[in-house]
């Protein structure tokens, strides 16, 4: 799996993983359709639905970092269950490092979001969503809590 360049490389590169997943799961048995299956499907998928989130939310470093947490954990359960269908025997080992050398580098791609996320804000701390300045906020003052004491 490549470096990614750009957002949608990120995302390219998710998809691909999950479609990965996905084949394989299809030789999964029939027992583990609602179990396996189903969840190494879903957080597959959904580490990808979540990058996509990621971006899109970007305003704030906090909800930024927040997202990436959710798709790297999503990234992460799809590790662990791509752990099990290897424990069981329904990957091969071949399968099994490849996958997972892709899960690695998609979360070693999202750890390094994370770590730069200011860089990838839309707009600085000061700004607001609309991208005007903010005024300060107001300073609650030893003063005024005295009196609104004073006046209960």
């Amino acid at each position: 799996m490549s470096a990614a360049k750009s957002i949608r490389d990120l995302i390219q590169l998710a998809r691909n993983a999950a479609g990965e997943i996905f084949e394989a799961s299809k030789s999964f048995p029939h027992e583990e359709r609602y179990s396996l299956t189903d969840q190494i499907r879903r957080s597959s998928r959904s580490t990808k639905a979540m990058i996509s989130e990621e971006w899109a939310r970007r305003r704030y470093k906090a909800v930024l970092i927040n997202k990436i947490d959710e798709a790297l954990g999503e990234a992460s359960e799809t590790q662990s269950w791509l752990d099990d269908a290897f424990d069981c025997g329904y990957i091969n080992s071949a399968q099994f490092e490849k996958t997972d050398a892709d899960w690695r580098a998609i979360a070693e791609l999202l750890a390094r979001m994370s770590d730069r996320a200011s860089d990838f804000c839309k707009y600085a701390s000061g700004t607001s969503h609309r991208g005007t300045t903010m005024e300060e906020p107001l300073i609650w003052s030893d003063e005024i809590s005295d009196e609104s004491d004073a006046a209960i």
